[in-house]
C-alpha cells in the first residue's frame, strides 16, 4: 500500500475524524484518573462550554469511550460519567502525548 489513502479504513478515519474535534483529546485525558460528574470535568477544562461538554459527552458515549450512569439512589440524582475498557486504552496513548509534550 503505497497510497495513504488506500491505507485507511472507515474506523481510523472515524476515530481520528472523533479525535479531532475541538476539547475531544482534553476531555478523555482529564477522565483518565476516575469518574467525574459534569460539573467536575467542567472545572477541569477551563474555557470549555456546558453545551459544548454535552456534545462531546454524547457523541463519546456513541462510540463507546465514555459511559453515563444515573445514581438514582442519591438524592438529587447524580450523573457520572467514566471511561469504559476502550476508552481508558486511548486514554493512555493521550497519556503518552501530555508526556512527549512535557519534553
Amino acid at each position: 500500500m503505497n497510497n495513504i489513502e488506500t491505507a485507511l479504513c472507515p474506523k481510523v478515519e472515524a476515530a481520528f475524524t472523533l479525535l479531532a474535534k475541538k476539547w475531544t483529546g482534553l476531555i478523555l485525558f482529564s477522565m483518565a484518573s476516575g469518574e467525574y460528574c459534569f460539573n467536575e470535568l467542567m472545572a477541569a477544562i477551563p474555557g470549555l462550554s456546558a453545551r459544548l461538554l454535552s456534545v462531546r459527552m454524547r457523541e463519546l458515549e456513541e462510540a463507546g469511550l465514555v459511559k453515563r450512569q444515573v445514581r438514582d439512589e442519591l438524592s438529587p440524582i447524580r450523573v457520572t460519567y467514566s471511561l469504559t475498557a476502550k476508552g481508558s486504552s486511548l486514554a493512555a496513548v493521550l497519556l503518552k502525548i501530555a508526556e512527549w509534550a512535557n519534553n
